[in-house]
């Protein structure tokens, strides 16, 4: 087996240069002081790229042609065989972009990112928009170099949500929108008038937020020894290695869900990657399976349990205490509705959990209308806020609260917003599994407060696996089916229609 151990060396040492590279990254939207940015943007350039031609170099191929050898007689399913497929998968993938767009693109987005930052800070789109071209037109170029099936969208897509098509998004959307749009006419038109949020906008402390939401993410299981979180213009997750794994929140002084939802979504990730076994760490098998499946576990977190009642007749009094004045004569049940408001919203990672997909959904669309030439991006902001009176009946007023408002496309993430919903979806068939296994007994334990036992069954059921399965298997060998938006949509109507009255 010298060949296949060989291999597993050299993909460790490619493993630890993307974990650098992550460091880097992690440290950019932390506490990198903004003139680092010309510098720090050499050293992404460095690492993405030797990590690229170690990736692609002849040794490679050679080395997982020695371990197919070696490995033949086992069976193609054992952890052996499996973990050379995806290196070969990955290989083969690899080898189809150039270096030099591999190095321009880490370049290119590191420096893109402080662009982001300032423009979104001084509301300032144009000074973004040449950023967005650039990065548009690498997005172009690697999608031709991957190659795609139908459209170019496939070849992005892919690279989040392996083997999944745009037009099966575009079902999927399409499944969801008529019952979602036709609930929240119902809510608007016949639901109870009386639920606001404006308990939610007065004045929170953001230091005693920081002590509330990390005591929340500590009983949920992330421990400060396995990693750390800090502040950041927009919530992130990443990992830099086995056991450091680090996020990030947002502290708002008048809009307490910023933080404090911000704070599980992110821990629901950080769970995951801890969660992978020890023995892939370093292994091409040691990450998720898919960033659906990964915004599965953030929106399972953040959604079915942070903002479930079982949750907060546990954690209130505790945040009561914390906030006397702003929460000290609000009862429970009017802050478990002011949580879980219907409104259409400027901001995706604030929208409630009716409303969420729209957002979704106009990124999608303008993504593709983007890269197949049908919108220009002098014009896109227009277009989304032409999308945002369409499909939320809000308009932005503001580029910072408009198309600036994420991060992703600074970062050369186009592609990924098809995940969020791919992941609520998927969060409800897990939920159902996992509460049936655990004998319908959930919310129990969420009032106890026994988060063990809920991590250790999507230990055992997802995050252990790392890619060992693909999102299809993975998701049928839990729940006996594929991606199916059925239960999400019953779970939205059970949960708001009951909230509503409709």
């Amino acid at each position: 087996m010298s060949k296949y151990t060989e291999l597993q060396a050299r993909m460790a040492d490619i493993t630890a240069l993307h974990q650098t590279s992550a460091l880097l990254g992690w440290d950019q939207q932390t506490y990198m002081p903004t003139m680092g940015a010309q510098s720090r943007a050499m050293q992404m350039e460095v690492v993405s790229k030797l990590a690229h031609q170690m990736q692609t170099d002849p040794m490679t191929e050679r080395l997982i042609f020695g371990a197919e050898s070696e490995t033949s007689d086992l069976d193609p399913e054992s952890d052996e065989c499996a973990y050379i497929r995806i290196v070969r998968k990955d290989f083969e993938k690899s080898a189809k972009v150039p270096v030099e767009l591999v190095a321009d693109m880490a370049k290119t987005t590191a420096l893109a990112h402080e662009a982001w930052a300032k423009a979104r800070a001084e509301d300032n789109y144009q000074t973004f928009a040449p950023w967005l071209s650039r990065i548009l037109d690498l997005t172009k170029r690697l999608a031709e170099h991957l190659g795609y099936e139908e459209r170019i969208y496939d070849a992005l897509l892919d690279q989040y949500e392996p083997d999944m098509l745009t037009s099966e998004v575009e079902s999927m959307f399409s499944a969801l929108k008529p019952r979602s749009v036709e609930l929240i006419r119902k809510i608007r038109e016949f639901g109870d008038p009386s639920i606001s949020d404006e308990i939610l906008r007065r004045h929170f402390d953001p230091e005693k937020q920081k002590q509330f939401g990390e005591q929340i993410v500590q009983d949920l299981g992330f421990r400060s020894n396995c990693g750390r979180q800090d502040p950041a213009v927009h919530p992130f997750c990443t990992t830099i290695g086995t056991n450091d794994v680090r996020i990030t929140t947002r502290y708002e002084e008048n809009w307490l869900p910023a933080a404090l939802f911000g704070s599980i979504h992110e821990t629901g990730h950080a769970l995951y990657e801890l969660g992978i076994s020890h023995t892939l760490s370093g292994n091409a098998l040691g990450t998720a399976s898919s960033l659906g499946v990964h915004e599965s576990q953030s929106r399972f977190w953040e959604n079915l349990i942070g903002r479930s009642e079982p949750f907060w007749q546990r954690y209130y009094p505790k945040l009561q205490q914390t906030f006397p004045d702003s929460l000290g004569s609000v009862d429970l049940s009017e802050f478990f509705r002011s949580i879980n408001k219907v409104t259409p919203s400027l901001i995706r990672v604030e929208a409630d959990e009716l409303t969420y997909n729209m957002h979704t959904l106009l990124r999608f669309e303008l993504e593709n209308d983007l890269l197949e030439g049908d919108l220009t991006v002098e014009d896109a902001p227009d277009a989304w806020n032409a999308k945002m009176e369409e499909y939320l009946g809000v308009m932005p007023p503001s580029d910072r609260l408009g198309i600036l408002q994420d991060v992703h496309w600074s970062s050369g993430g186009i592609g990924y917003f098809p995940t969020y919903s791919i992941g609520n979806i998927l969060s409800v068939q897990l939920w159902n599994k996992m509460d049936s296994d655990l004998g319908h007994n959930t919310n129990d334990l969420i009032l106890k407060g026994d988060f063990v036992s809920i991590v250790e069954w999507l230990r055992t059921n997802i995050h252990q696996w790392g890619r060992r399965y693909s999102p299809t298997e993975l998701t049928k060998r839990i729940t006996g089916e594929g991606l199916n938006a059925l239960p999400y949509l019953n779970y939205l109507e059970q949960k708001f229609g009951k909230l509503y009255g409709v």
